[in-house]
């Protein structure tokens, strides 16, 4: 059984309208809401103003994904990608 060690980061986000994205997902972390998008999305003109930080993804309600163990994201990478006006994840795969 695999299970998370520690949480994987978000390698890519294209989601160019999201608050967190400055070339890059800048909230600390991301969850996975049960329709494998990120939840912590906020499409808004106005950018976040923390620092670079290194996103993690935090819960993930996918059951059905592969990486799931537990409400936990085991995946190695994790990128989202803009898909009928949400941020989907590009990781996930169905069990």
């Amino acid at each position: 059984m695999k299970f998370a060690t520690a949480p994987p980061k978000v390698s890519a986000c294209a989601v160019s309208d999201c608050a967190y994205n400055i070339n890059g997902c800048r909230a600390f972390a991301v969850s996975v809401n049960t329709a494998a998008e990120c939840s912590t999305y906020i499409p808004r003109d106005e950018k976040v103003s923390s620092p670079k930080v290194n996103a993690q993804v935090g819960a993930c309600q996918r059951a059905t994904c592969v990486h799931n163990m537990d409400l936990e994201c085991t995946a190695k990478n994790v990128s989202f990608d803009r898909s009928d006006g949400k941020a989907e994840c590009l990781s996930f795969s169905q069990r």
